[in-house]
């Protein structure tokens, strides 16, 4: 799937909000993220769950075309006996991107997309088998981009990271690999679990774009704008952006070098998202 259907295909930041809390759906589009993800999982009870979807049905109508494009659900895990109903929801609603926890395995991918040939999906990977079947699930036709559950990963693995997260770098390394290989947009980091310290927001986010990730998770809406400067692309990226969509267009399809390095599709979209991102097509 061309990362560039869809505005979530660039996008840098994505912030939660509860299924169970309608009325904040459109508060969260005015946050100023770029995706907004209305979470049936982790955020909603058990004895909840179908009141969520609900309540998402109910909402649906009032999104503009546009809101519906930056619109993605979290669905319960595949494992999970409330993931059926969640397909169905989406469906039903035919929107534009789901994002499936805890994926573990390419059948699961490649089901959903089956169901939902519309909607683009987002695997999450938050467990060791899913850490370890990156590479098969990153090659379904309509994975979008790769996510990291940062503090699910860290609990299942049995890890007790340290504020930087740092015994975490290699799974990092692992989804942005993924993504490369897999010819998918830049993958989107995990959550930072604080809400109020500034200097942890920042620095996680600088790292996430260091590593080579496209976007991070939000949890609360005072992150957004943080994290959104920290992945907004400097004078020197969009100059280099320009540059390559212009020798892109000149070669005409051929093979081309660009400061020495080859101009291939990934580098291409790279180029794109960096411009899309800094508003200067």
């Amino acid at each position: 799937m061309n990362p560039l259907d869809t505005p979530i295909g660039f996008s840098s930041t994505f912030l939660f909000v509860p299924g169970t809390r309608p009325e904040r759906f459109t508060k969260a589009l005015d946050s100023g993220a770029d995706g907004v993800i209305i979470d049936l999982e982790d955020a909603v009870a058990h004895e909840d769950k179908e009141s969520a979807r609900a309540a998402i049905r109910a909402a649906w109508p009032s999104f503009t075309a546009e809101q519906k494009k930056r619109l993605i659900i979290r669905s319960n895990s595949p494992g999970s006996h409330f993931y059926a109903a969640d397909l169905i929801l989406i469906q039903e609603l035919d929107a534009t991107c789901l994002l499936i926890p805890k994926s573990e395995s390419l059948d699961q991918i490649n089901g959903a997309a089956q169901m939902l040939p519309n909607t683009a999906i987002i695997p999450m990977i938050e467990t060791a088998i899913g850490l370890d079947r990156l590479n098969e699930i990153a090659t379904s036709e309509q994975v979008l981009r790769l996510a990291l559950g940062n503090i699910d990963l860290q609990a299942d693995l049995g890890m007790v990271c340290d504020a930087q997260e740092t015994e975490l770098q290699t799974a990092r390394f692992q989804i942005v690999l993924a993504s490369r290989l897999a010819q998918i947009a830049p993958p989107i980091d995990g959550v930072t679990a604080s809400t109020d310290n500034i200097e942890r927001i920042t620095e996680d986010a600088e790292r996430a774009k260091r590593m080579g990730f496209g976007g991070k998770l939000c949890i609360h809406p005072k992150q957004v704008s943080l994290v959104k400067d920290s992945f907004m692309p400097t004078a020197a990226e969009v100059s280099w952006a320009h540059r390559v969509i212009e020798a892109d267009k000149a070669s005409k399809g051929g093979a081309v070098k660009l400061d020495g390095r080859m101009i291939d599709r990934p580098v291409v979209l790279l180029a794109q998202r960096t411009l899309a991102i800094a508003g200067k097509p």
